[in-house]
């Protein structure tokens, strides 16, 4: 049975609430937590943009957790969510946002190919008008050639699988992007069934979007660690792409 995540419109806001809730899903990434959080915190706080950082540990062995709370400690900007007994990148990005308190949600992963300035933009295009804004490999200025060929060449084709099956989906040229974020409103309330690891291609299915502004990044290697992209992964996107196109074929009830 799928488990359906739906996020609260209205977060509690007070004086000095954060504006941006970024929500950085773990497993296994001892070696990066602490430079990230550390690095997210530097550039978001130099472009004064108020924040509050989600980090949400699948009960990594190598304790990820662990580490997140020891560079949380005395931050109260930081929080840490230990799940148990629960696995996948889509679902921990649903738990963190429906535990933020940001009108803008946002989402990085932790292995620093999203390189952490890039939140500032993005939280940039949706204070000027954007629903959604997606870090992009495939706009003009981004330098998408510095990911090694073969995964350049699954994008690619992943990318034209969804704009034939997911026409709503497809009119954004990265729909597959580990990185992005949208205003709280535009997901609020939308019963998420999230699978596996690529979440925006739920949002993007389920809601059109919106007004999507595309940003350019350089892509980067994984710092520390291995990576997480295997042919399961692979697997489960195309499940998750044939789910949601029955879905987009259903008649209204």
């Amino acid at each position: 049975m799928e488990r359906v995540g739906i996020i609260p419109l209205a977060a509690p806001r007070g004086s000095g609430s954060p504006t941006l809730s970024v929500v950085v899903p773990t497993y296994n990434e001892a070696g990066n937590i602490g430079p990230l959080l550390a690095a997210i915190g530097e550039h978001l706080g130099r472009a004064g943009i108020a924040y509050e950082i989600l980090v949400v540990d699948d009960d990594s062995p190598d304790g990820t957790w662990r580490r997140a709370g020891e560079a949380a400690r005395g931050d109260p900007r930081v929080r840490v969510i230990r799940r148990m007994g629960e696995r996948g990148l889509a679902s921990a990005a649903v738990r963190g946002w429906s535990e933020a308190v940001g009108q803008v949600l946002a989402l990085i992963d932790a292995d620093f190919q999203h390189p952490p300035e890039i939140l500032v933009d993005l939280a940039r295009a949706v204070e000027a008008g954007a629903s959604l804004a997606v870090a992009s490999r495939f706009v003009p200025e981004s330098a998408a050639e510095r990911r090694p060929l073969l995964r350049r060449a699954t994008s690619d084709l992943g990318v034209r699988l969804i704009a034939w099956l997911l026409p709503g989906a497809g009119r954004v040229r990265d729909p597959l992007s580990g990185c992005f974020a949208m205003r709280r409103d535009l997901v609020a309330g939308v019963p998420l069934a999230p699978r596996g690891y690529k979440i925006l291609l739920e949002i993007l299915a389920r809601t059109g979007g919106g007004q999507v502004r595309e940003v350019p990044f350089t892509f980067q290697h994984r710092r520390e660690g291995r990576s997480k992209l295997t042919g399961r992964i692979y697997w489960e996107a195309l499940r998750q792409l044939c789910h949601l196109r029955r879905a987009a074929r259903r008649p209204p009830p």
